[in-house]
């Protein structure tokens, strides 16, 4: 392929993965990975509320991986109610797969700025032949797709398998019992799964360039040696 053309590749591959850092590193400090319902449970039972009245003790949350809010719905209005994770929930919520996440993150950003470098790089610069290569950038992009993998599995099986909603919800409550009553994952939670995209894209883009794949390339070199000692 035509050294111009490679730049205008390598290039673009380094603009995406650019993008990637500012969307994560605004999405990392918001609290929109998770919005839901959740139903005063104690309150509706008092009651028996059936049917419209429900939606008298149904209040909502959204949260992030720092902090969020919550409404209470107990039948006599909302009351509003902010948190935090560190340090107020770290008794409550699964401590050790939530800061797991969190580093996961901060990984997948790294990972992701030292692609979107190398890809400059590459395009302007005379990089090694290893990891400052074009082979390296399989490698950067790589880890960042692993990493963007496992947050949104942690993430995923943090809320649904460990009921964080519900944790949340019921924090220094003593007598109301609140229960999910509908959950579903916000934007910033599919910012990850848009930053997995890049980073395949942007592996499909150095093959495009006329880079082989690691594998492809041991392979060959393989093959080559065999030969060559066969004929001495």
């Amino acid at each position: 392929m035509p050294s111009r053309q490679k730049k205008v590749i390598f290039c673009l591959g380094g603009l995406l993965s650019f993008a990637c850092v500012l969307v994560l590193a605004a999405a990392m400090g918001t609290q929109f990975w998770v919005q839901g319902t959740i139903l005063c449970k104690t309150g509706a039972q008092l009651v028996n509320a059936t049917g419209p009245e429900l939606d008298k003790f149904i209040g909502q949350i959204n949260y992030g991986l720092f902090h969020g809010q919550r409404l209470k719905q107990c039948g006599l209005g909302g009351r509003p109610f902010r948190f935090s994770f560190f340090p107020e929930l770290l008794g409550v919520i699964p401590a050790s797969i939530h800061v797991t996440v969190i580093l996961f993150c901060i990984i997948l950003l790294v990972f992701s700025s030292v692609a979107s470098g190398f890809f400059i790089y590459n395009a302007f610069g005379s990089p090694y032949e290893t990891l400052h290569g074009p082979l390296g950038l399989y490698l950067w992009n790589l880890i960042s797709c692993c990493c963007g993998c496992l947050v949104m599995i942690l993430f995923a099986s943090e809320v649904k398998l460990h009921r964080l909603s519900e944790k949340i919800a019921n924090y220094k409550e003593g007598i109301f019992v609140y229960k999910t009553d509908s959950e579903q994952f916000d934007r910033s939670f599919w910012i990850i799964l848009f930053s997995l995209s890049v980073h395949v894209l942007n592996i499909l883009l150095i093959r495009l360039a006329g880079v082989q794949f690691p594998f492809q390339e041991t392979k060959e070199s393989d093959v080559t040696t065999g030969a060559a000692d066969l004929m001495y």
